[in-house]
């Protein structure tokens, strides 16, 4: 069974789920960013250039009149090409496998459901996660870790393995472009079923042709996001 099914069957009990970040779906809206190779604007010129892509998002989310820019899950995306981070063995990394929340540097980042600090690391690499943090959850019967790329640094202050964590409890802010991995400010959330003997790190993006074996183990984030309110399906 794929893993976003595993989670769906879960969550139809309703257990307690809160927000990754603060959202008032009742007045603020959601803009549904395309990455892939769909998206005629996005030359490779202009996501090379960090300062004129992120003036890019920022002029989508303000002529939107959204809060937010969201997507991702599975996408193959053409964004990964400017970084040397991703071009690995004969097969280069473009599948994302989280959701983005595209918004402004600082903003306040929760953990949705209760659980304890696996582990956090700064991957202070062009195009890393930058500042990262993997919770995990304990939930009945099934095991599930999330994971926040591309924080700032202050969030892994005075952070400790095990911590525990509340439903609603803040856990970072979104990172700027000089700590986050060189991105424009973002946040990467994630949901793994097994994290295996990751530390503060776990890849985000992967290789399309193993799109099957991710599906087992990585559930769509938007089914937690759901519970706070996103539907990038409203602009």
């Amino acid at each position: 069974m794929f893993a976003t099914d595993l989670l769906a069957a879960y969550l139809q009990a309703k257990p307690r789920i809160g927000k990754v970040v603060d959202f008032d779906a009742s007045h603020e809206k959601l803009y549904m960013f395309d990455f892939t190779s769909a998206n005629a604007e996005l030359s490779e010129t202009l996501v090379a250039d960090t300062d004129a892509f992120g003036k890019w998002i920022d002029k989508k989310l303000a002529d939107n009149q959204c809060l937010y820019g969201i997507g991702g899950y599975m996408e193959h995306r053409t964004i990964y090409s400017r970084s040397a981070h991703f071009d690995t063995g004969n097969e280069p990394r473009r599948l994302h496998l989280g959701v983005d929340i595209w918004g402004a540097a600082g903003t306040f980042v929760y953990s949705p459901m209760p659980g304890n600090v696996h582990s956090f690391a700064d991957n202070n690499n062009f195009g890393d996660y930058g500042p990262t943090i993997i919770l995990q959850h304990k939930l009945e019967g099934l095991p599930l870790y999330s994971l926040y790329g591309h924080l700032s640094r202050e969030s892994l202050v005075n952070l400790q393995h095990g911590q525990a964590v509340d439903a609603n409890q803040q856990i970072g802010t979104f990172g700027n472009v000089t700590e986050n991995g060189s991105w424009p400010p973002h946040l990467h959330f994630q949901l793994m079923l097994d994290v295996g003997d990751a530390q503060g790190d776990y890849p985000g993006v992967g290789q399309y042709s193993q799109k099957a074996q991710y599906l087992e183990n990585i559930p769509d984030a938007n089914l937690i996001l759901a519970f706070s309110g996103f539907n990038a399906a409203a602009v």
